[in-house]
């Protein structure tokens, strides 16, 4: 008898690798999550083949939602191509027989890491963002039962006090990217550790979204069209990073988020963070026909 003899073919234990009580938990929560926008609801956060911390929560959410007719993209601070983000995607695939796509027009669900598409999202699109850390409070109260209290009275002055403080000591709000946001009035979330930029995205959008953090066991949703306010004083407004006069080096497009390249010699380069967007202007530049969708951003200036 060899080993061989002794073990069977593989086989999934369930559709989508989760099994179906963990779906089950997982879509409740998200139900109570959607039924009361910005509040964080925990659950018991299973097991997947990834580290902690590496987006297991958008996975597991991913996981619940896809159906063989989905199509999924995946993408890790605007990148299609990362390692992370087509390993996910892959994986996701492979589990769900779901097909796979770069183009932010053709998914039906789209996870993220520290992004959001610069294409307008639809109504019949869900959007996944991975969260490292849910709790807007942990900075300034590390005690989470008393920071779950301070959520039920909507006690969020220290949040208050330390945007105040960044403004006496620097002259601006220094706070980049999970800035603390207000969701249809009543609860404060960290949006993932997404840029100012990407903030106004989520007001009044016309798509679902769900934030799920795996490692802290917790999830929240933004429906659509659903008011999100960035904490702000009336004489201090909100502004988004000015990125609105630099050109990527690539493609040439202007008005949107870029990453910055260092080069040698002190120089700097930029490159469009949504790297789809920035194929599809390159295709487009040279003759082809591609089709951009409208987007939230023209010429820096953010459009509703």
């Amino acid at each position: 008898m060899s080993l061989t003899d002794l073990t069977n073919d593989w086989a999934a234990f369930s559709y989508g690798f989760l099994d179906p009580s963990a779906k089950r938990e997982l879509r409740r929560a998200m139900v109570k999550a959607v039924a009361i926008p910005g509040a964080q609801v925990p659950y018991a956060s299973r097991e997947v083949p990834m580290a902690r911390g590496w987006g297991t929560g958008g996975l597991q959410a991913t996981l619940t939602l896809i159906n063989p007719a989905s199509v999924v993209k995946v993408i890790d601070q605007g990148a299609d191509d990362s390692v992370n983000a087509a390993s996910i995607r892959r994986f996701i695939a492979r589990v769900s027989g779901a097909k796979e796509t770069w183009d932010t027009s053709e998914a039906t669900i789209i996870q993220s890491r520290h992004r959001i598409p610069e294409e307008k999202l639809r109504e019949d699109q869900v959007l996944v963002l991975q969260v490292p850390n849910p709790e807007p409070l942990r900075s300034v109260e590390p005690d989470m039962s008393r920071a779950r209290e301070m959520h039920g009275d909507a006690d969020y002055g220290r949040l208050w006090l330390t945007l105040y403080e960044q403004i006496v000591r620097s002259g601006r709000v220094m706070q980049g990217a999970s800035y603390p946001s207000l969701v249809n009035g009543r609860h404060v979330i960290t949006p993932s550790p997404i840029p100012r930029w990407d903030v106004p995205k989520l007001d009044m959008a016309r798509h679902l979204t769900i934030l799920s953090a795996g490692r802290e066991k917790r999830l929240y949703a933004v429906p659509p069209f659903t008011r999100v306010e960035p904490l702000v004083f009336d004489d201090v407004p909100y502004r988004v990073e000015d990125h609105a006069r630099l050109v990527c080096h690539r493609s040439g497009v202007s008005g949107f988020f870029m990453n910055e390249i260092p080069q040698d010699g002190g120089a700097t380069l930029y490159e469009l963070s949504d790297s789809n967007l920035g194929i599809k202007a390159i295709r487009r530049a040279e003759g082809e026909e591609v089709e951009i969708g409208e987007t939230w951003y023209q010429d820096g200036e953010f459009r509703p």
